[in-house]
């Protein structure tokens, strides 16, 4: 299953549809310093929100949804959200 990804200009959180994207600007300031957290993601399955490092926008690394309810498995390849195939 692959989802659209889309991407925000404003912080406008009420916005923040299911697999949306906001770009922060101080990247560099927030996480470790090898692989900063440089994005707000909202989760393609359940829309909570979520920090995303470097590599995981670049689709290096792999994320897990962080809400209560959900454990959606995904990553990024390009404007594709991929998710994992069920074992």
């Amino acid at each position: 299953m692959s989802t659209d990804l889309s991407f925000l200009e404003e912080w406008i959180p009420e916005r923040m549809d299911p697999g949306t994207i906001f770009v922060l600007e101080n990247k560099a300031q927030l996480g470790q310093a090898q692989n900063p957290y440089v994005a707000v993601m909202s989760c393609p399955r359940c829309g909570t929100l979520g920090l995303i490092t470097r590599r995981q926008l670049c689709g290096g690394e792999p994320m897990i949804c962080g809400g209560d309810l959900c454990s959606a498995e995904y990553r990024l390849d390009g404007d594709d959200i991929c998710f994992r195939p069920a074992q």
